[in-house]
Order: C-alpha cells, then structure tokens, then sequence
C-alpha cells in the first residue's frame, strides 16, 4: 500500500462535499508529475484530503483509492475548463483516479503545524517549489499526520 496526498481548494471541491458524495473522480490535474504519481497508484491506496489556497492550508481527512487511473473525461469536454485539444479518446493524455470518503481528522493539521514538526522534515509538501496537487507521502509521514489529526 502507498500514501498520496490530494490537494484540493474546498471552494472547487471541499471534504464536506466528498463526504456528502461518498466517491468521485479526481479530474482536471494538469500537470504531468501528479498524472504520473496517480497513474501509480493501486486500488486501496491512502490519501490525505487537503485543503489548500486558504487561509489556514491544512490536511483534513483521509480519502481511499476506489478506481486506478483511467482517462479524465473533463479532457475531451469543450466546455470544461480542464479541456485539452490535443487529447483524443484513442490517445488521452490526462487520467485520473477515483476517490472515496474515508475518516475526518478530530482537528485539521495545518501547514504551519507541519512545517513545526520535525518528523515531517523531508515531506515531499514541504520543499520549496512543491506545488503538485497529487504527491506521494511516506509512510512515516502518514503515521505522523494521522497521530497530529487525532490530538
């Protein structure tokens, strides 16, 4: 099993909503390292749900792998925002994965709490420039974060 975490402004798509929900697609990243990282993943992989562009950027819950990678439709949708015209459905070059509800945090674990921890030092989300919307966790971060999420 891997860890992944899933970064998300909650005004485009929020943890309530995923919740309420139950499952949904993870479309519209762009972007070819978080394509590959979710190309990678399996059925039953983790994922840290994460609100970001806010003012208080924090992990919020967990979320599950339902669905491995297969074609982002929102590719081939003129009027989708996330359209690509050099997609074609015999050759896409977006994918996404399904995700389902998992567990709420008693109390969100916040950027700046991450970034206090020692533990979390090397944690792919706190290097400069890293901005993937779709990145690996190691295991010992996942522990980290879920142990910060319950205090």
């Amino acid at each position: 099993m891997r860890y992944w975490l899933f970064k998300t402004e909650p005004s485009a798509y929020s943890f309530e909503q995923l919740r309420k929900d139950g499952t949904t697609p993870w479309t519209g990243v762009r972007n070819f390292q978080a394509r590959n990282n979710m190309m990678e993943m399996k059925l039953g992989d983790l994922g840290l749900f994460y609100h970001s562009s806010i003012a208080e950027p924090a992990a919020v819950g967990t979320c599950k792998v339902v669905a491995t990678a297969h074609p982002d439709f929102t590719q081939f949708e003129r009027t989708s925002e996330y359209f690509d015209g050099r997609a074609k459905p015999d050759n896409p070059l977006w994918y996404m994965v399904d995700v389902a509800y998992g567990e709420e945090f008693a109390r969100p674990v916040t950027l700046a709490r991450m970034r206090a921890e020692p533990r979390l030092v090397g944690m792919a989300l706190l290097r400069r420039g890293q901005r993937l919307s779709v990145q690996p966790v190691m295991p010992h971060e996942w522990k980290i974060i879920l142990e910060l999420g319950a205090l």
